[in-house]
């Protein structure tokens, strides 16, 4: 199984990131993608990937919270990173209306500038959208078919929203987020409408660690490891194997993402 969604650059794994990589690989994981978010973490990231080869792979990417960072030499960064056989998509872009910790015109100036660049370098995309699909949908057509593949990642929108999706060709990244009852219901019934083609399973670790874990762990901090629970959470509420389902999502992603 493989998880598209790990932000091994977090600070939460400072002490222990080659033991993280470890423990994923116990539990059965066979590649672990690491999430850039601007241009620093980005080279974190396309790092830590190159210490664990054939296993982690790595985005290259400015978040939307990162968006006022945008500049000439953020994108100089990212086009020399997408260069590394480490970096296999551009990203995590996209928009976020949610915590506007960047005005709504700089996140999609990035957006675009980022789009334009994986339309350039034919490389896939890896896209974050937090209440903003309208204006996500908007920056994103014009683009879509000149890219190779994208993956709307930790996907929690509206039955509406995910049809939008769908019908532009795009995987749709699921983690966590269902396994919570207080929020992930409505996603949970979504579940059975993505095309198994197009479903991809992340943990977003070190967050949403998932709520129906037992036990808990007791640093209430989400690893790759985990990925198994939530890759059975997902196949019991889909009515699918858990076995074939990891299967299918790992090749999924290897796709996706060129592997």
């Amino acid at each position: 199984m493989f998880d598209i969604g790990v932000n091994l650059t977090s600070t939460q794994f400072a002490k222990d990131r080659a033991q993280v990589v470890t423990r994923a690989r116990e539990a059965g994981l066979t590649g672990m993608l690491i999430t850039g978010t601007n241009a620093l973490e980005s080279q974190q990231a396309q790092s830590l990937a190159q210490r664990h080869p054939d296993f982690c792979w790595s985005t290259a990417g400015v978040h939307p919270h990162h968006a006022s960072e945008w500049s000439a030499d953020t994108a100089a960064t990212l086009r020399r990173l997408a260069e590394k056989p480490q970096v296999v998509a551009l990203g995590e872009c996209g928009l976020d209306f949610n915590r506007n910790f960047s005005a709504h015109d700089q996140q999609e100036y990035a957006f675009d500038a980022q789009l334009a660049l994986a339309a350039e370098l034919q490389m896939p995309v890896f896209l974050h959208c937090r209440d903003a699909h309208q204006r996500f949908i908007a920056v994103l057509k014009p683009w879509i078919a000149r890219l190779p593949g994208a993956v709307v990642h930790c996907f929690t929108g509206t039955a509406e929203e995910l049809a939008e999706c769908l019908s532009l060709g795009l995987s749709v990244g699921i983690t966590g987020w269902v396994c919570d009852e207080r929020r992930g219901m409505t996603l949970r019934e979504l579940l059975p409408q993505i095309p198994i083609e197009r479903l991809l399973l992340e943990t977003d670790a070190p967050w949403l660690l998932p709520r129906d874990m037992r036990p808990r762990p007791t640093s209430r901090r989400n690893e790759p490891c985990f990925l198994p629970h939530i890759v059975r959470q997902v196949a019991l509420w889909r009515g699918e194997d858990a076995a074939w389902l990891a299967q299918q999502t790992d090749a999924n992603s290897r796709r996706l993402f060129r592997l």
